[in-house]
């Protein structure tokens, strides 16, 4: 064989051998997820042998900053950083290092990993933790008679249903914290049902009320209070407007008084015949203020005046 192929073969013999190396002292022993009910203390355990040296857990919630427990055997002494008091070691880690949460709430939801160091290699076991939150189950009949099944506050969202029923549109409410409130209305309700059951699936546990409901006589009457009001506005509104629209015609069309002539008086007369008047009497004092000079003096008849 060339030297060239004894190098390559030597080189895949040394990369299988530190991978094998590798998997031996790096083992990470599975990744579990682990649903556990809100207000429970869990308790995630972690495989050891009797030579360990150093166990250490490593928290990353998905509320907070992450912490860490640790354990040092040279030293016999453990140590905490940035973890609340209720995560803390089950039993003396040098014996069983499992770590308990108690009380856990959805703020605890997230991922924990131990690692182990140990005289044959590491060791790390990788665990994701979900919080389980049961919804509160309320079942009453609305103001139209209809059933209504209300899952509130769920981890995850609830699974509603009827039993004898189908005719119905579940509504989802997300909150804050995670938890989902699921409400459903049953439409399509017989009044001839004696009972009509609501049905709630969740993963912390299935449950089931039952309920009969009867058209509400308060709801009817709900209904006449508001329609008759508003049919009475209607019938007011219409007769005001009437009223304004038919005194609004009649202001503007109202008949104006006829234009009269203007009265024909005698003095009108008498002031047109008036001139004619006032010649004539001049014309009658200049001929006898004539007739009086004639008479007055003896002219000759030939110098007398002419009439």
């Amino acid at each position: 064989m060339k030297p060239g192929a004894d190098m390559k073969i030597a080189g895949k013999t040394l990369c299988v051998f530190v991978l094998l190396t590798i998997t031996k002292v790096m083992r990470t022993v599975g990744n579990k997820r682990v649903p556990t009910m809100v207000g429970d203390s869990p308790v995630l355990t972690c495989t050891t042998k009797s030579n360990v040296t150093m166990v250490t857990w490593k928290i990353s919630p998905k509320v907070g900053g992450p912490c860490t427990l640790g354990y040092r055997a040279d030293q016999n002494k453990t140590d905490r950083t940035n973890c609340s008091d209720s995560m803390n070691w089950k039993y003396r880690p040098d014996q069983d290092p499992a770590l308990e949460i108690r009380q856990v709430g959805i703020a605890h939801e997230g991922k924990y990993t131990c690692e182990v160091a140990e005289r044959e290699g590491n060791f790390h076991e990788m665990y994701y933790l979900t919080v389980l939150v049961p919804p509160r189950l309320t079942l009453y009949c609305d103001d139209r008679g209809n059933p209504v099944c209300e899952a509130a506050a769920g981890k995850p969202a609830a699974r509603v249903s009827w039993l004898l029923g189908s005719n119905f549109t579940p509504k989802e409410e997300g909150h804050d914290n995670g938890t989902v409130t699921v409400l459903s209305t049953l439409t399509a309700y017989s009044t001839n049902v004696t009972n009509t059951t609501c049905i709630v699936s969740h993963p912390a546990g299935n449950h089931s009320k039952s309920i009969a409901c009867h058209p509400s006589k308060n709801h009817s009457f709900t209904q006449l209070v508001f329609i008759i009001p508003c049919f009475l506005g209607i019938i007011i509104s219409v007769t005001v407007m009437y009223y304004f629209k038919l005194h609004s015609d009649r202001l503007c069309h109202k008949t104006k008084p006829p234009e009269t002539a203007p009265a024909h008086s005698p003095q009108d007369d008498t002031l047109e015949v008036e001139p004619y008047t006032t010649y004539v009497q001049k014309e009658n004092v200049i001929y006898n203020s004539v007739s009086d000079l004639t008479v007055g003096h003896d002219f000759p008849q030939q110098l007398s005046p002419a009439t």
